[in-house]
């Protein structure tokens, strides 16, 4: 996957990518919204540092590390990817409470027309505002999206210093455990 350069990154932003998802899935990962990286690639989770595919891996989600160009492989694994935001943007803060607010009800809707078995939210402050659950912890949730059983998982990226990735193999480890069938 070629690095995008500054003018594609600049011209990635209020992009959307479309949703990696079908019928049946094991788990439905929601991210917050893509990035300027991903918006640019056309792949969730792209940006060199990313350890969302690594956490995927290690937690054993899939038997190898796939790099994010290879998403729709997740499929044959149950596993799907979407966003709570569908624009992409340059930094996560730049979405509105209503907007993770109706991305909580778009999460909703897909529950509804795909029936996950799990949907994990990818990044714990957003899930917080998205779902009004201000003391939310990381793990599985007291309540579901339409039934199915909700986690909170911490966010991958590289810029977030409170988990490293020991930390978040073993958060989406204990998903990967809950789901096993």
């Amino acid at each position: 996957m070629a690095r995008p350069t500054p003018e594609q990154l600049a011209a990635a932003r209020d992009r959307t990518i479309d949703d990696v998802i079908a019928p049946g899935l094991s788990v439905l990962f929601c991210g917050i919204n893509p990035g300027l990286y991903s918006g640019a690639t056309g792949y969730h989770f792209a940006r060199p540092g990313n350890r969302f595919w690594a956490a995927l891996h290690r937690a054993g989600f899939t038997p190898r590390q796939l790099d994010p160009s290879e998403q729709d492989e997740l499929l044959d694994h149950g596993i799907g990817i979407t966003n709570l935001a569908a624009r992409t943007t340059a930094r996560a803060d730049e979405l509105s409470t209503a907007e993770l607010r109706d991305g909580a009800e778009r999460l909703g809707e897909l529950v509804e027309r795909y029936h996950p078995l799990a949907v994990a939210i990818v990044g714990i402050s957003a899930y917080r505002t998205a779902f009004d659950r201000p003391n939310a912890r990381v793990g599985k949730q007291p309540h579901t999206v339409r039934g199915a059983p909700l986690w909170a998982l911490p966010n991958p990226s590289g810029l977030n210093a409170h988990y490293q990735l020991p930390a978040l193999v073993a958060a989406f480890g204990e998903l990967r455990e809950a789901t096993r069938h």
